[in-house]
């Protein structure tokens, strides 16, 4: 399997192109703020064929470049109905402008083909499934994809901004809901294999056997505590470090 991923635009938003090998069909996950020249850069570079786009949530970091990567390739976006809104009208996402400057610089709206994702579902794509589980919290309509076990290659679990490396998502913009996000960790996240790489929205990628034992947000979900939000907490630790700063919106 190939996993080629690179962090875009101002907010640092991972995008991923996964494929079962270089030279063969392949899916997009979240091409954010100016993703489209690491997009094509990717394409060119292991010689793929993007077959369609899908997305862990409608924030504009990662979905400002869903328009020209549909358009470039004819392929159709995936994404949660609840946070569908959100690829037209991304400053009601935010809760307020983001600013003219930077909107200037996007595009604003859906691509020819949306198609919607449902909780348990599994999308055949590209000659691989991709399991949908819904994770609301960080918005309501956040989902995360998790590929099985193959051969030598452990689980993958793209979480979205649901779990990152030491911490979680945001809770406080519009669709947001810390207790909400804390029953996502539960539910979607507890009970995955230790060994699952996880590829976040956002910062390195982990295991969920490292932040089982160090994020201090799923530590306290395991142990049926109530951690504080991020926002309470202003910067947000792994549990040994020094605390890491809130990341992505």
């Amino acid at each position: 399997m190939l996993i080629a991923g690179f962090p875009a635009g101002a907010w640092g938003t991972n995008c991923y192109l996964v494929a079962p090998a270089a030279g063969e069909e392949c899916v997009i996950i979240d091409p954010g703020h100016q993703a489209t020249q690491g997009v094509e850069e990717a394409v060119r570079k292991h010689r793929l064929k993007p077959v369609a786009v899908v997305l862990t949530h409608g924030h504009i970091d990662h979905v400002a470049s869903v328009v020209p990567v549909c358009g470039a390739h004819d392929v159709p976006a995936w994404i949660h109905p609840e946070d569908r809104y959100m690829m037209s009208d991304p400053e009601k996402a935010l809760g307020r402008s983001i600013g003219q400057q930077l909107m200037g610089e996007l595009t604003v709206g859906e691509p020819d083909d949306v198609k919607e994702l449902a909780d348990g579902g599994t999308l055949s794509l590209a000659g691989m499934e991709f399991s949908v589980a819904h994770a609301p919290g960080h918005t309501k309509g956040s989902v995360t994809f998790g590929m099985p076990e193959q051969a030598d290659i452990p689980p993958v679990f793209f979480s979205g901004d649901l779990l990152f490396a030491g911490s979680i998502g945001r809770t406080d913009l519009p669709g947001g809901d810390h207790a909400e996000i804390l029953r996502s960790l539960e539910r979607v996240c507890l009970p995955l294999d230790d060994s699952t790489v996880v590829l976040s929205g956002h910062g390195p990628q982990t295991t969920i056997g490292q932040e089982r034992a160090t994020n201090p947000f799923l530590r306290a979900v395991s142990s049926g505590g109530h951690p504080q939000t991020p926002e309470a907490a202003g910067r947000l630790g792994d549990g040994t470090q020094s605390p890491a700063p809130r990341r992505g919106m």
